[in-house]
């Protein structure tokens, strides 16, 4: 989808080159090859294709070609179920903006109403300072929201209530992946806010796209929300490898407990065992032989081996609930 985004209007399908004349921001979503070669009709310049979008060095995510800055980063997109990180390019002219991206960001939905209900002109740095500024507020829910999600399962990991072995199996199976898909999020916000911060200086020391004082104002406050969420994000590292210490640790204690009860059935099947295997050797001194009680008599003894062990682990806590 190729879309032409002009202040006052809805965004508009670009199908022509004449389409395309005047948007201050032009938005390839999902391009196909055809829609990149009409943009390229559009704005004569090369557009970048998917690849080079993911590649991961610094010269290669911020550069300039003639007067064209081209930018470029992973942003991560959060599903009610799930997220994925995507690429998205900037190219920055002195007239227009060009996006590439390939899956909708409702940051760039934001900015799109925004711009529909601008009134006012709209330059190609104001429009990318306002895609900055939404991106980093999107990213700032998510982490409000993984920050909140960390919260609620250091209480099920700390709650009062200990479930029985079973259940508490299951919790802490679940409580291992949901800590490990937490962590794996807050990377990729990492990720993210990196390749945004490289572009926010990018462009503020480049000297042919000169941002009016009030954008490199806005610029300025865009860069102080970065690092305030990176500080943010090491927080919620630092609160998810807690996290998964503690339920390394419950796992550990539950496997001791397992591993206690397989103690206690062991030592209690060693005495009667040895019991049976003393009264079962034919030697014709045993004194018990011809004894009219003696098997009874054995049977209780081999009884008694049982329960005093039992009653012996029970006094110690080891066969109770456990604490």
């Amino acid at each position: 989808m190729f879309l032409a985004h002009r202040p006052g209007a809805p965004a508009r399908t670009v199908s022509t080159a004449a389409d395309g004349a005047g948007a201050a921001w032009l938005d390839l979503l999902n391009p196909t090859p055809e829609e990149e070669v009409l943009a390229a009709e559009v704005t004569g310049l090369r557009i970048p294709t998917r690849s080079q979008l993911d590649e991961i060095e610094s010269s290669s995510r911020l550069f300039m070609e003639g007067d064209a800055v081209y930018l470029s980063t992973p942003l991560v997109r959060k599903t009610p179920d799930d997220f994925f990180v995507s690429p998205v390019g900037f190219v920055l002219m002195h007239e227009r903006l060009l996006t590439i991206r390939y899956t909708g960001f409702s940051a760039f939905d934001v900015v799109a109403r925004q711009v529909a209900g601008q009134t006012t002109p709209l330059s190609a740095n104001e429009a990318g300072i306002l895609l900055l500024e939404a991106v980093v507020d999107r990213l700032a829910d998510i982490l409000e929201h993984l920050g909140q999600s960390l919260d609620g399962m250091s209480r099920d990991v700390f709650q009062s209530e200990q479930p029985g072995q079973a259940q508490a199996a299951t919790l802490l199976r679940n409580m291992l992946r949901r800590v490990g898909r937490s962590g794996d999020l807050g990377s990729s916000v990492r990720d993210s806010l990196l390749g945004l911060e490289r572009i926010s200086i990018f462009l503020g020391e480049n000297k042919r796209h000169d941002l009016s004082d009030r954008l490199q104002a806005r610029l300025g406050t865009v860069e102080r929300d970065i690092r305030s969420l990176n500080d943010f994000v090491s927080q919620t590292a630092n609160k998810v490898q807690f996290l998964l210490d503690a339920t390394l640790g419950f796992i550990s204690i539950e496997q001791n407990n397992g591993m206690k009860i397989l103690t206690v059935v062991s030592f209690i099947g060693v005495a009667p065992t040895l019991v049976a295997g003393i009264y079962g050797m034919n030697f014709h001194d045993i004194p018990e032989l011809n004894w009219k009680y003696g098997y009874w008599y054995s049977l209780a003894l081999m009884a008694a081996t049982v329960v005093l062990p039992l009653l012996w682990f029970w006094r110690r806590g080891w066969l109770g609930k456990n604490q």
